[in-house]
């Protein structure tokens, strides 16, 4: 499977000073290779920056990231915390939880604080809503702030340290995913749950004040705890991945806390993460330029609910029939050039539930068509059976296309009367290119909340998120996010 379109934008990025050294270069000074590569100093080395940054250190725009990135995923775990996929969790491991230490968001249930990471990380991720760093289609915020929020609640922190913890987190996860990416994902790993654990773990450890060698540690009992594989996409498992990671991380920190000594190489060891779970791996992505870029700016939020590489053709489609009062009947057939992923992660022809069709970029392309939208009430079980949608999506084509990038799409409509639409999609909304405002994500939550939260209580939340950095107890919003 090609990548060439990555590394070309990998390589703009490079350019513009946001990445390091491009992953897949034929030749690396990092360690980029198709053989076991052994080095010392990686885990140590960003064990090292998760301790020694200070708040003020962060720029601005870094800063500002993560109110946005906060915002975002709150909103898509409260939105989660009424399906099926939670319920069923909560009612098998509430009754072996400890003692009610923290909140699930949008519920009234209270759980020991490594349930609740988990529980909130299942349900920022079942509406396959939450943010995405599309280097690595890494969904950053469910691991880590999923284990800090939990903590919150246990161990008393101002919003700044909960930021500053939340974006090394998320540095981490993505440095660690840079290194090993694509060829880790094209192994079958869903990498938000292996990499996430490294950042649930960084992040929680950086508020339980971890020595370096704990810190270490604690990222070494993480990179014996990966979670997730692409199999499960579709299932409620998929969900499951980012909530273990989160959980997995927490207890990773926990342990070292307590000298729960680990390989001092558990990423770049011999038999280390890297090398067992990746035939490829850049390691400079991991160790150079601390504090001077920051993987938060490279983070994106969803304006779909569903797998991310199908939300070009859903872009083409919802500006074809909006430019076109287009309607199904008058559709004879809508053929796509996609980028390889999108066959490999979403080639289901004939989903029959709401969770198979966020994998369906056939079923995408005729929501498209016939509802205007793609929101989380969108992908429903109901929607997957829909004898119209069925009938539209049986005249969908896609079609690998070597000059299509992953945000793209080129989307060809002949209707029945011969004519011919065509829409490209140069860059997907809610890309980098094409961001979601602030009033996007204002008006996302706000649809993720309705029905869950009173509209009030939606509207105290959101400040509070964008507020972090002046909260006196981080822990405000968890208890704004649950049912009294």
């Amino acid at each position: 499977m090609q990548h060439l379109d990555r590394r070309d934008f990998l390589g703009t990025l490079s350019l513009a000073g946001l990445t390091g050294p491009i992953i897949g270069a034929s030749s690396d000074p990092g360690g980029q290779d198709s053989t076991t590569d052994v080095r010392r100093d990686v885990t140590r080395s960003i064990a090292q920056y998760v301790i020694a940054t200070r708040h003020d250190e962060l720029p601005a725009a870094v800063r500002r990231e993560a109110c946005r990135t906060l915002l975002n995923w709150v909103g898509c775990a409260v939105g989660g915390s009424r399906q099926p996929t939670l319920d069923a969790a909560i009612a098998a491991l509430a009754p072996f939880s400890g003692p009610p230490q923290a909140s699930v968001l949008g519920r009234r249930e209270r759980m020991d604080i490594l349930h609740a990471a988990l529980m909130n990380g299942i349900s920022s991720h079942v509406f396959d809503f939450d943010d995405t760093h599309l280097k690595t289609v890494i969904h950053p915020a469910g691991p880590v702030v999923s284990s800090l929020l939990a903590l919150s609640e246990l161990r008393p922190m101002s919003g700044k340290d909960f930021l500053t913890a939340m974006v090394l987190g998320i540095e981490v996860e993505c440095r660690i995913g840079n290194a090993v990416y694509p060829a880790h994902y094209d192994r079958g790993w869903h990498i938000t749950g292996t990499a996430g654990v490294f950042g649930s773990a960084a992040a929680s450890g950086r508020i339980l004040g971890l020595s370096e060698q704990q810190m270490v540690w604690a990222l070494g009992l993480a990179a014996t705890q990966p979670v997730g594989l692409r199999e499960m996409f579709g299932s409620m498992t998929k969900a499951f991945h980012p909530g273990r990671a989160a959980q997995n991380g927490l207890t990773a920190a926990l342990l070292a806390g307590r000298n729960f000594t680990s390989s001092e190489l558990g990423i770049e060891g011999k038999s280390g993460w890297a090398n067992v779970l990746s035939t490829a791996r850049n390691y400079a992505e991991i160790t150079e330029n601390h504090g001077k870029s920051y993987e938060i700016l490279l983070n994106t939020y969803k304006p779909f609910a569903c797998g991310v590489v199908i939300h070009p053709a859903i872009d083409a489609c919802v500006q074809l029939r909006r430019e076109h009062t287009l309607t199904a009947d008058q559709i004879a057939r809508i053929d796509l050039g996609v980028h390889p992923l999108v066959l490999e992660l979403t080639g289901k022809k004939t989903p029959q539930t709401g969770l198979e069709s966020k994998f369906s970029v056939y079923f995408a392309a005729a929501l498209a068509i016939v509802k205007g939208s793609a929101g989380m009430r969108d992908f429903s079980d109901d929607n997957a059976r829909d004898p119209a949608i069925a009938a539209l999506r049986d005249r969908v084509t896609a079609a690998i296309d070597p000059a299509i990038k992953e945000d793209q799409v080129r989307a060809t409509v002949t209707l029945k009367d011969g004519r011919t639409l065509e829409k490209f999609v140069e860059h997907v909304v809610g890309s980098i290119e094409r961001p979601m405002s602030d009033a996007d994500l204002e008006a996302k939550f706000a649809g993720l909340a309705d029905g869950v939260l009173p509209s009030a209580q939606a509207r105290t939340l959101m400040d509070l998120c964008w507020k972090l950095e002046s909260l006196p107890n981080a822990a405000a919003i968890a208890a704004s996010a649950r049912l009294a």
